[in-house]
């Protein structure tokens, strides 16, 4: 799978060069171009808060605590085992009260990471798909794809504000002043634009994640059998669509809410049977 892993690097850098070209011709559009390193700096700004803040706000959204080690056991040996297999540091361990099967990892680097599991999934999964899943999010924080999801996140914010600003945008002399039509045109287009893209990154991230943290548990059928399950668990038992949740979706391993038809086509998570069909095809499976 080392050419599926090249494709994804460049899909995902590429996809970060299109969404900042879109804010930098937003700011090119509005004003002639005098606010373009104004936007930029704010989607800086965006981004290192949300990057700095995104271990709270995915816990506190999941109403998340601490577990010690006598509450989870197989969580911290399975844990334990694979960061130091990794040659990385142990992140911290939490547990969501919630039914709803999922997991997911956040924090800033490595050493200010933190793996959390639901109730639900523990309840679901035996202890090799435990495995998988777990090798699978601490992927997320080695591949620090919680910065990639920060940054697309931010950006795709400031988009969708300096939108809502250019609708309203009457500044500067008449030469300055952009064409009203193409004003127009951006300011519904872009804000979906950049939607568009960050789901793409996100969805990049989660086949990386998939492949590299087979390769770290030696095990691609663990994680695809956990994959099955969850696909079954999270539509039986969906996370209500409240704003912190879906702020925070992107980060766990299945699509947490109910999902059918058209609104498939802007989840943050590839469809599952791609997903296990490379794992499968990463163990050399033959149906």
């Amino acid at each position: 799978m080392t050419g599926h892993r090249h494709f994804n690097g460049l899909k995902t850098a590429a996809l970060f060069g299109g969404i900042w070209a879109l804010l930098l011709l937003m700011g090119g559009l509005i004003g002639g171009g005098r606010f373009i390193w104004l936007f930029a700096a704010i989607g800086l700004a965006t981004t290192a808060y949300s990057y700095w803040k995104s271990d709270k706000l995915a816990i506190r959204a999941m109403r998340a605590r601490p577990v010690s080690e006598a509450e989870q056991p197989a969580m911290y040996r399975i844990v334990r085992e694979l960061s130091t297999a990794a040659r990385q540091p142990m992140p911290r361990l939490y547990v969501s009260p919630t039914a709803a099967p999922n997991a997911f990892a956040t924090g800033r680097n490595p050493r200010n990471a933190v793996v959390c599991c639901t109730e639900g999934i523990l309840g679901l999964l035996d202890e090799r798909e435990l495995r998988g899943v777990l090798g699978h999010e601490l992927m997320h924080v080695y591949n620090r794809d919680i910065l990639t999801a920060s940054i697309a996140a931010a950006i795709a914010g400031v988009v969708t504000s300096v939108a809502q600003f250019a609708m309203f945008f009457s500044g500067g002399d008449d030469e300055d002043r952009p064409n009203p039509i193409a004003l127009l045109a951006m300011s519904l287009l872009a804000p979906f634009a950049a939607m568009i893209i960050q789901l793409a990154i996100s969805r990049t991230r989660e086949f990386d994640a998939d492949e590299d943290g087979s390769r770290l548990t030696g095990d691609p059928m663990a994680l695809a059998s956990a994959l099955r399950k969850l696909e079954y668990g999270t539509r039986e038992l969906p996370l209500p669509p409240e704003r912190e949740l879906v702020n925070a979706s992107h980060m766990m391993i299945a699509n947490p809410f109910r999902g059918e038809g058209f609104s498939r086509l802007f989840s943050t998570h590839p469809p599952m049977n791609e997903r296990i069909a490379r794992l499968e095809g990463m163990a050399g499976y033959r149906r």
